[in-house]
Formats: C-alpha cells, sequence, structure tokens
C-alpha cells in the first residue's frame, strides 16, 4: 500500500467501471443512431422498411437510450464509491457478474426487437420474462452500493439520499409496470393505463434521482465545497423532487377517466415546479458569471449546458401540466420535445460530465490534448438539439391546430412535412455532436490511466487523502 498522497489513488475496481462507461457509451451511440434512422422513417417511410421497420427502431432506439441513462449512472457510481468510502469495492466479482448479466440481457432484448417479438408496454416493449432478468441484473450493484458506502443517513450529503432513492425506486416501478399481467389490473383498462402511466411516469423519475445524485457529486469534487450538499435548501429541493417522483406522473393521465383527486394531486405537484423554476431564475447571474470563470473545464462546460436545458425544460413541462394545455398537447411532438430536452439535454450532458470528469482523473495530460474538439462536439451537440427541440414544437403546434380546425390525417401530414425534416436533419446534426464526444471518451477510456497506484491493502483500508469528504468513526468502519 502506497502512503504518497500527490499520487492518485486507484482501485482494482476502476477495471470494472471503465467497462461500464464502454457499455454505457455504446448504448448511447446505437441508440441515437437507431434515432436518426427512424427520424428518416418519417419523411421517408419505406426508408429501411423491410428489415428494420418503424416498429423496430422505435423501440430499439428507447431501450437503449433509456438503458444508457442507468448504466452511465452505474458506472459512475462503480467508479465514486471506492473514493467516497476510501475502501475497495465490497464484492468485485459481483459487478463482473453484473456487467455480463446486463449484456446477456441486452443482446437478447435487441434480438427479440430484430425478431419481431415484443410483448411489454411503454419503455419495455420486449416479452415480459426478460424483465425479470433486467432485475436480477441489478442485485449486484444494489449490494455493492450498500455494502461499500455503509451510509449512516442522518449525516450523508443529499447525493447519496438521491442515490439510495433512484436505487429502491427503480425496483418498486418496474415490478409495478408488469403488473398489468394480473388479470386484475389487465382486465380494467382504466385501472390498466393508470397504474402504466403510474410505474413508467415514477421510473422516469428513479433515474433522474441517480443522475442528479452524480451531478451533484462532481460538483461538490469540482467547487470543493462540502457544505452545499449538506445544506437545508439541497435536501429541500430533494425532497421536493422526492415528491414529484411519487406523485406528477398523473399529468399523463389526465385523458384517463380516473378518480379526480389523482388529477388534481397531480397538478398541483407538477406546479411545484414553478420553485425550482425561480431559483433557476435568481441563480441565474450567479451562474452565468461562474460558466465564464470555468468554461474552459470540459466537465463544468456540459454542467452548465445541463443547466440550460433545465430551465427550457421546465418552463415547457410546466405548461403541458396544466390540464386544459395537457388536453391540446397530449400525444404530440410537443410530448416528445419534453422528452428529448430531458434525455439528451438534461440527463445526457449531466452523465457526460461524469465520463469526463472520470476521464480528467485519469488522464489530465492526454485529456488536455483532445480538449478543443471535444468543446466542438458539444456547441455542435447543444445547438442543434435546440433546432431539433424547437422542430418538435412546431411539429406539436401544427398538430394542434389541425386538430382545432378538423382537417384531414392527410392535410395534417402534408402541413408536418417540413417540421419533420427539420427535426430529422437537426437530429442527424446532434448524432455527429455526440459521436465526436463518444469516439473522443471511449478513445480516452481504452489508454491506461497516467498514474497507477494501488489505493488498498488487502483489508480494503486505504490511506485518507486531502480531498476526502468522509468521517472515521473507527478504523473499520468509514460512514458517510
Amino acid at each position: 500500500m502506497t502512503t504518497d498522497l500527490t499520487k492518485k489513488q486507484t482501485y482494482a475496481s476502476d477495471k470494472i467501471a471503465r467497462s461500464f462507461l464502454i457499455l454505457a457509451m455504446s448504448y448511447l451511440l446505437f441508440g441515437l443512431l437507431l434515432g436518426v434512422i427512424g427520424g428518416f422513417q418519417y419523411i421517408l417511410p419505406s426508408f429501411l422498411k423491410n428489415k428494420l421497420s418503424f416498429q423496430q427502431t422505435r423501440p430499439l432506439h428507447v431501450y437503449l437510450v433509456i438503458t444508457w441513462i442507468f448504466t452511465g449512472a452505474q458506472a459512475g457510481l462503480y467508479y465514486y464509491l471506492p473514493r467516497i468510502c476510501q475502501r475497495k469495492l465490497y464484492w468485485e466479482q459481483g459487478a463482473k457478474i453484473h456487467l455480463l448479466i446486463q449484456i446477456l440481457v441486452s443482446v437478447l432484448i435487441v434480438y427479440s426487437f430484430f425478431m419481431g417479438e415484443f410483448g411489454g408496454r411503454e419503455y419495455l416493449e420486449f416479452p415480459p420474462w426478460l424483465g425479470a432478468f433486467m432485475l436480477l441484473s441489478w442485485i449486484p450493484f444494489v449490494i455493492n452500493f450498500f455494502f461499500t458506502l455503509k451510509p449512516n443517513y442522518k449525516n450523508a450529503p443529499v447525493y447519496v439520499w438521491s442515490w439510495s432513492t433512484g436505487i429502491l425506486f427503480f425496483f418498486i416501478t418496474l415490478s409495478e409496470s408488469y403488473l398489468w399481467l394480473i388479470d386484475y389490473f389487465h382486465s380494467n383498462i382504466i385501472r390498466d393505463v393508470t397504474v402504466q402511466w403510474k410505474a413508467l411516469g415514477s421510473m422516469v423519475g428513479s433515474w433522474n434521482m441517480l443522475v442528479y445524485g452524480t451531478g451533484m457529486y462532481i460538483m461538490e469534487k469540482m467547487s470543493g465545497d462540502t457544505k452545499a450538499c449538506r445544506s437545508p435548501l439541497a435536501f429541500f429541493f430533494y425532497f421536493l423532487g422526492l415528491t414529484n417522483l411519487m406523485f406528477n406522473w398523473g399529468h399523463h393521465t389526465y385523458i384517463v377517466p380516473a378518480a379526480p383527486w389523482i388529477k388534481m394531486v397531480a397538478y398541483i405537484i407538477s406546479m411545484t415546479e414553478l420553485l425550482i423554476l425561480g431559483y433557476i431564475i435568481m441563480q441565474w447571474r450567479k451562474t452565468m458569471s461562474k460558466s465564464r470563470k470555468n468554461y474552459h473545464r470540459i466537465p463544468y462546460r456540459l454542467l452548465s449546458f445541463a443547466d440550460g436545458w433545465i430551465f427550457l425544460n421546465l418552463i415547457l413541462a410546466i405548461a403541458i401540466s396544466v390540464p386544459a394545455w395537457n388536453n391540446y398537447t397530449h400525444g404530440t411532438h410537443i410530448t416528445v420535445a419534453h422528452a428529448m430536452g430531458a434525455t439528451i439535454g438534461i440527463n445526457t450532458m449531466l452523465l457526460l460530465a461524469s465520463v469526463y470528469y472520470i476521464l480528467q482523473q485519469e488522464g489530465p495530460a492526454i485529456f488536455e490534448k483532445k480538449r478543443k474538439i471535444t468543446g466542438t462536439g458539444i456547441l455542435v451537440t447543444n445547438f442543434a438539439l435546440l433546432l431539433f427541440w424547437v422542430a418538435m414544437l412546431g411539429s406539436g403546434l401544427v398538430k394542434i391546430s389541425s386538430k382545432l380546425n378538423n382537417e384531414t390525417f392527410y392535410k395534417l401530414m402534408q402541413k408536418s412535412q417540413p417540421w419533420f425534416k427539420f427535426f430529422t436533419y437537426s437530429g442527424t446534426i446532434v448524432f455527429a455532436g455526440l459521436f465526436i464526444l463518444i469516439v473522443m471518451a471511449i478513445s480516452l477510456m481504452r489508454k491506461k490511466p497516467e498514474v497507477s497506484t494501488l489505493a488498498s491493502d488487502e483489508t480494503g483500508t486505504a490511506p485518507l487523502s486531502a480531498d476526502v469528504y468522509t468521517k472515521v468513526s473507527d478504523k473499520n468502519q468509514v460512514s458517510i
């Protein structure tokens, strides 16, 4: 064991973390590619129709992008956990088992889609039995998280609460999403749809908790401010987010004749997002000054763009949560704009900030050489994403106008074609920008760390370095 605190600490589990990072980036790459193919199928209906129809590209795209979000968060946690606790990963072999099961499940899901074998619901359109194996793959991850971290929630920073909540609600929501297999739910369309949107709406909240926790952790590491993630304000927004996770799914079911109180609670909870919006506006000047000061830092640049997308997407989310407006926006590309803004603008930017933060730690000299082209990729992605987002909104407004004027479907499609072309071409540029970031990240991951020092001995105890944000309670226990 080395006690030289000037050397970068590494752990045996870092190889597993890098493997998860490469897997996550692969999900993103192929998910984006299928999204581009799906876009071209909007304007060229015969494009790949006999080999890869839109009925296949859409669920493949959705599955791969969602899996990128979960896997990207897991990869970061496999890297961060030993560093937070200053001890090795509890069950390194379990992390390898997790990786193998996840790859196997992904191969089976992709194969089932290519073979035209469906059987699930929105987001989970693969045969239901594969959902059980997906749940199984998470068990080693859960064991490693709780037994490595051993969280003391009384003193834990908010990102530990956020990660824990995300993991817990993933299990709850994935289990709920298969309740339709039980006849009690399947035989009643209102009950079925309500429970499905409850489960899947909250599942979005679960991956948001994982991603936001990761974002808060790297912000703490980059700023050196350990108080912000333990402040009352941080926990206020955490519990506000938790409340939204559990209850604001109801705005998806405004059109379902369910109990009125469900819709009322959903509306009230959705409107609490105005507090977040107000806080962002209040902090805008401070954020802008910090962004100018730290813009040269790639992870900070990604976090800044995510901040901008949170602002835009919150405005849209609040708007479509108003029942009178939701009646028109539901089922249009306005909802898709909200989903894309959240998935790419917020979650992907935050996860890429995590990826590039890790890469910067692993090889700062090599990373610096790639900074210019990486910065270009970030700018291209976000500029094109803004155009893509506007195109989706435009397409949605055309559909609303057509509905109000009782126009035929044919006329609607004619009017929508320019917007379809707009979002397809801008989406292709988004792919190009993210392709740069993905290729750069994978190429840097494949290089060996610049400094390699063993950070744990046989017992898993590591020397405490200057940037440790943990509290030592005894010789064998490091609590958070």
